[in-house]
């Protein structure tokens, strides 16, 4: 049985427009995606939702939470504590003001799609149960983006914590996708108190699963996933713990992953680089192998 790589019909046709030259990328945006841990007696489980089939990109397949940033959360004013921009800065890759931006949108984006919040009213605590209408409807605000971030957490009083996540990988939309992305996946635990929800108008179903067994499903062609996803399944499955994982997250490499393309041998050969199992050998008109 073939395993569940997600892979487009249009890819052939778009990588070879890719090399021919009548294909302009497109500058990928930013985003980030948050791996939700919780401990169990049989290790840490993880959270993922499944993206509802009827959606053109994805449809079917099982990720994180997460989405692009709000131009909005490079908000200078943004309620901070744990490391300092710099610090995440200089972990990130990128600038003070992108590295604000891209923590508070793995903050944001976890609270908007899974209803868990890493936020607290001090440096050294962590908000409770988040759910209720009044939650909701702040939740709403920003979903619909009728309120920043920044404003969210001034009115409730709270602080962002931003040593609560571990940064873990760095994956960037292959040139020849249409919607392109650079997104930052971050590891982190479900705070004491907290559940999650499905919060996302995006996904049919929730799990918690153990890294392990998602892999396993996948393998077995039962769990539909994209490349980095599945990668990032079997860089967590040897953790024996949620703090484990944010251990090890410490010293991740965040080299960016993007897809190659390239031709040989009368075929079109797709590969991410340090990741041999999504390689594909594309006849020229023919199907993926």
């Amino acid at each position: 049985m073939a395993n569940g790589q997600w892979f487009p019909a249009d890819w052939p046709e778009r990588i070879r427009a890719l090399a021919d030259g009548t294909l302009e990328p497109v500058t990928p945006k930013r985003a980030a995606t948050v791996m939700l841990l919780k401990d169990t007696d049989g290790g840490p489980v993880v959270h993922m939702l499944r993206r509802r089939v009827s959606m053109a990109f994805a449809g079917g397949a099982y990720a994180y939470p997460g989405g692009g940033v709000d131009p909005r959360d490079d908000d200078r004013h943004v309620r901070w504590a744990g490391p300092t921009r710099a610090w995440w800065a200089e972990r990130l890759g990128v600038d003070e003001t992108a590295a604000q931006a891209i923590v508070c949108a793995a903050v944001r984006e976890t609270y908007e799609e899974a209803g868990v919040l890493l936020a607290g009213p001090t440096a050294d605590s962590v908000v409770g149960d988040t759910t209720g209408a009044d939650w909701e409807a702040d939740r709403a605000a920003l979903v619909g983006r009728e309120t920043s971030f920044a404003e969210f957490l001034d009115r409730r009083g709270l602080v962002l914590r931003s040593d609560l996540l571990g940064a873990w990988t760095r994956w960037i939309t292959p040139e020849f996708e249409p919607r392109r992305y650079d997104t930052w996946f971050f590891v982190a635990a479900l705070p004491e108190g907290q559940r999650t929800r499905n919060a996302s108008t995006e996904a049919d179903r929730t799990v918690w699963i153990r890294p392990a067994d998602a892999a396993a499903s996948y393998d077995k062609g039962e769990l539909l996933m994209m490349p980095p996803t599945i990668a990032t399944l079997r860089q967590l499955a040897p953790c024996a713990t949620a703090a484990d994982a944010l251990a090890v997250a410490r010293g991740r490499d965040l080299t960016p992953v993007l897809a190659q393309a390239r031709l040989e041998d009368g075929q079109v050969v797709l590969s991410w680089p340090g990741h041999d199992e999504f390689t594909k050998h594309i006849p020229t008109g023919g199907a993926p192998a």
